[in-house]
């Protein structure tokens, strides 16, 4: 019987790791909240379902009941992760057939270590709501995962980018700017390289917690000044981080600094097609795939 991918919530990532399950033969299907989207995931070979994160259709159900394979990349909110809420049904009874799940989470769990490194063993410290929402999320999926002997992966994400989403295209949008904050790296991970460390975890029925980042912490500027080198435009001017006009969201970034360690992921033997920011900026350009 063929395996299938269920991704609820087939936004920026999900939608790349729809991609690399089907190149390995999966069918795959995809929720998103509305019908207006549903035609872009067909067109990329993804089955849409509409589902807003609340009741479970009468498709949803029906899709559950053949997954194989899982993807949840719905953020939590205050209710919780939605598969978890008061009433829902035991994913088990959903999903008989499952035999692997991953939770998109983020690397926001571990707080503000001041520059210092952080692996899959730092005890957690999370800031903002939605990483204290993240962390209890985890915790669901992984205990879902000793109850049901079924592998469960939480991939802590770093900042993504990819084609439509990146520098370059800031640059073209006259909407990049150089913030300058004293000793702040962030970690990044370029969208491919999420959905082929899904598959590389889903393909060896791997669990656990698993940082997914590129080698190369490093100071946000410098990922704007390559991009402006790659395109040949004058280098946006520098701002003071503390006389920014930033959303709260934004500003929440910057009180978080830390280098992420990938190290686990590469010891299991998973190999970064976009190992750091200048390789796949350099991509980006050269494909003329930054534009999306």
């Amino acid at each position: 019987m063929t395996k299938h991918l269920l991704i609820l919530g087939a936004g920026f990532s999900g939608r790349a790791i729809g991609d690399v399950f089907r190149q390995a033969g999966l069918t795959v299907s995809g929720t998103t909240r509305s019908e207006d989207k549903a035609g872009a995931l067909r067109r990329r070979g993804i089955e849409p379902i509409v589902y807003d994160g609340g009741t479970i259709s009468g498709a949803l159900a029906a899709d559950m009941a053949r997954t194989t394979h899982l993807v949840q990349s719905i953020a939590p909110g205050r209710d919780g992760d939605p598969l978890f809420r008061a009433g829902m049904p035991a994913i088990p009874a959903l999903m008989p057939r499952l035999e692997w799940a991953g939770y998109l989470s983020t690397v926001g769990v571990y707080g503000d270590h001041k520059g210092g490194w952080v692996d899959e063993e730092t005890v957690l410290n999370p800031v903002s709501a939605r990483s204290v929402e993240r962390v209890e999320a985890e915790g669901c999926w992984l205990g879902l995962g000793k109850a049901s002997g079924v592998p469960v992966a939480v991939l802590r994400l770093a900042g993504i980018y990819g084609p439509g989403r990146n520098a370059l295209r800031n640059m073209e949008e006259g909407t990049a700017r150089r913030l300058i904050k004293k000793d702040q790296v962030f970690n990044r991970i370029r969208v491919e390289d999420i959905g082929r460390s899904a598959l590389f975890l889903a393909e060896r029925h791997l669990g656990g917690v698993w940082n997914i980042t590129d080698d190369e912490p490093g100071p946000p500027q410098d990922v704007v000044g390559e991009a402006a080198r790659l395109m040949g435009l004058p280098c946006p001017p520098d701002i003071p981080f503390e006389t920014a006009e930033l959303s709260p969201m934004a500003r929440s970034f910057y009180g978080e600094n830390k280098r992420v360690s990938n190290a686990k992921l590469k010891a299991a033997g998973f190999e970064f097609r976009f190992p750091n920011y200048r390789l796949s900026l350099a991509e980006l350009h050269g494909s003329g795939r930054w534009k999306g």
